[in-house]
């Protein structure tokens, strides 16, 4: 039997909105050949493509090194956090996109994925994760517990 902790709830809007800036921005390097070189861009075209989705320049350059799979890792941790992450990118869609920010230039990535696979995520998320605080104080205003 499958554990229920681990499984991904469908969260079509969140997939729909990164899917789609993930597809524009690929779109857009196979487009001007950039094939995540995004540093051969003028800067001019960079600023533009930056303002065009709504991000700052080095979260810009971050998502071309990186990729968009850090959206399905920000969404496990939810789960593995016990919240809803359809129903909180309904609900607070800035801090959605700020833990998606940090998200997508974090550094732990490998960890992050580990400690998904292992079901420990929930429990150990402070020791790595940039979001954490942000998790916490979204917690503790809402007078929850992240239940670990």
């Amino acid at each position: 039997m499958a554990n229920r902790e681990n499984q991904l709830p469908r969260t079509p809007l969140v997939e729909t909105v990164l899917n789609g800036i993930a597809d524009w921005v690929s779109k857009y390097r196979d487009k001007v050949g950039l094939n995540n070189q995004l540093e051969k861009c003028g800067s001019d075209e960079v600023i533009r493509v930056a303002k065009d989705l709504g991000v700052p320049l080095r979260d810009l350059y971050e998502l071309a090194r990186n990729g968009s799979g850090s959206t399905e890792l920000l969404q496990k941790m939810l789960v593995a956090l016990h919240v809803d992450p359809e129903d909180f990118a309904n609900t607070d869609q800035k801090i959605m996109r700020d833990l998606q920010r940090l998200c997508f230039t974090c550094s732990e990535k490998k960890r992050c994925k580990h400690e998904l696979a292992v079901g420990k995520a929930g429990e150990r998320f402070r020791e790595f994760c940039p979001n954490a605080f942000t998790l916490d104080a979204l917690f503790c205003q809402k007078g929850q517990s992240s239940r670990h």
